[in-house]
């Protein structure tokens, strides 16, 4: 089974592979394979990444077993930045220095930078018409829809913390509806609910 260690391990280029591998797996890929695989990736990862990435690395090309995935993907959520992005570059570096690096960022973000781009070009041109405006009314709505059920499935857990509740309304009192800026918001409430709980627990 493959050990955590330290972030010298997961970016060893070419790691070497025990034949007693309950997998076995195909030879190193190449930088255009690192590529491509990462494009299709960007192209088809849909609702969230990191599951596309997984079925990509482990279960489609087998370029990790299922333990080492693990193991980079904790690497990856250490570092700062997205998590799909660092386990990208982590893993092309892993197998090809920085050009493997460069290999697989480039073919995670072509994608979704092409589909952006084509897409601004398009409101640029038609954003106006009435019709593509109520689409992007009834988007905006879904979209406030979502954010605001992630809201409420987080303020459930917090049900038996007044303290907690009390805390979140002033920070949706103070953003929200006042409209002062969120970092001093951050800064300054973020200690203030740090300690209140913390005497309030104790």
């Amino acid at each position: 089974p493959t050990a955590c260690c330290s972030p010298r391990m997961f970016l060893a280029t070419s790691p070497p592979r025990k034949s007693s591998d309950a997998v076995t797996l195909p030879r190193s890929p190449s930088r255009l394979e690192l590529f491509l695989g990462f494009l299709s990736v960007g192209t088809y990862g849909f609702g969230g990444v990191l599951p596309w990435a997984r079925r990509m690395i482990v279960e489609s090309r087998k370029w990790l077993t299922a333990a080492e995935f693990n193991d980079l993907i904790a690497f990856a959520q250490f570092l700062p930045g997205p998590n799909v992005i660092n386990l990208s570059v982590a893993l092309g570096y892993r197998f090809h220095g920085m050009l493997g690096a460069l290999a697989c960022f480039a073919g995670l973000m072509f994608a979704p930078m092409a589909i952006i781009i084509g897409l601004g070009v398009l409101y640029a041109a038609i954003g106006q018409n009435a019709l593509v405006q109520h689409a992007l009314t009834g988007l905006a709505a879904g979209a406030a829809a979502m954010v605001i059920a992630t809201a409420l499935k987080i303020a459930a857990s917090l049900g038996r913390r007044p303290f907690a509740l009390a805390i979140a309304a002033a920070v949706f009192v103070c953003a929200g509806l006042l409209r002062l800026p969120l970092l001093a918001v951050v800064g300054i409430g973020g200690p203030i609910s740090i300690l209140i709980l913390w005497r309030a627990e104790a």
